[in-house]
C-alpha cells in the first residue's frame, strides 16, 4: 500500500478544535484548517486508535505542571449562532388532553352542513 507522508497535524488538531469550540457541523469548517472530510476522517482515525484521548491526557497533565495556564470553564464559552433566536423563559409542555382543549380544532369547516349533505343522498 503506498503511503503519504502526514501532514501539519497541528492544523488538523486545530481544525478538531474549531469544531469542538463552535459546535457547527463538520462541512462549515473553514478552508485554513483544510479540506473538511479530512480533518474529519484524522479525527475519526484518532478516536478509533486512542490516539486523541492520550492527547489531551498529555495536554491536561502539562496544564496541571503549569500554574500560569489558561483555564476555559463555562461561563466562557459562548452559544452556538443557531441558539440565537430562543425565547427567554422556558416554558413546560402541556400534556395533550390540555393542549386539546385549549387549542381549535385545525380542519376547516365542512363547506356544507351535515343535515344538508344527508339529505343529498
Amino acid at each position: 500500500m503506498d503511503w503519504r507522508p502526514a501532514q501539519d497535524n497541528r492544523l488538523y488538531f486545530e481544525g478538531m478544535m474549531w469544531i469542538a469550540r463552535t459546535g457547527s457541523q463538520w462541512r462549515h469548517l473553514p478552508d485554513e484548517y483544510g479540506k473538511w472530510n479530512s480533518v474529519f476522517r484524522r479525527y475519526r482515525r484518532w478516536v478509533t486508535t486512542g490516539m486523541f484521548d492520550a492527547m489531551l491526557e498529555t495536554l491536561a497533565e502539562i496544564v496541571e505542571r503549569d500554574a500560569t495556564a489558561d483555564m476555559i470553564d463555562s461561563t466562557v464559552v459562548r452559544a452556538h449562532h443557531c441558539a440565537v433566536g430562543i425565547k427567554k423563559g422556558i416554558r413546560r409542555p402541556r400534556r395533550l388532553a390540555d393542549r386539546a382543549v385549549a387549542s381549535a380544532p385545525n380542519s376547516t369547516p365542512d363547506a356544507m352542513p351535515k343535515a344538508a349533505r344527508s339529505d343529498l343522498s
